[in-house]
């Protein structure tokens, strides 16, 4: 991934909503830290959900959330 398709896909995550579950229409990188470890441990959904769910482990567990707030609502062209 090119750094132009990283920063889309953090846009995208940041603008991204919880489809489903305990926290249905909650934005991903608003998550609680240990819902998205319990999908670690459970193992995450397939496709692209799964693909930002397991970026978000990270973002979260180095305390990068402030850096992805901030990009909700914006669009990469």
């Amino acid at each position: 991934m090119n750094e132009e398709e990283s920063q889309a896909f953090l846009v995208e995550l940041a603008n991204t909503k919880m489809p489903f579950g305990k926290y249905e229409g909650r934005y991903l990188i608003d998550l609680p830290e240990a819902y998205v470890l319990w999908f670690k441990n459970k193992g995450f959904p397939s496709g692209k959900l799964g693909m930002m769910l397991e970026s978000l482990v990270e973002i979260k567990a180095n305390g990068l959330e402030s850096l992805v707030r901030p990009l909700k609502r914006q669009r990469f062209s």
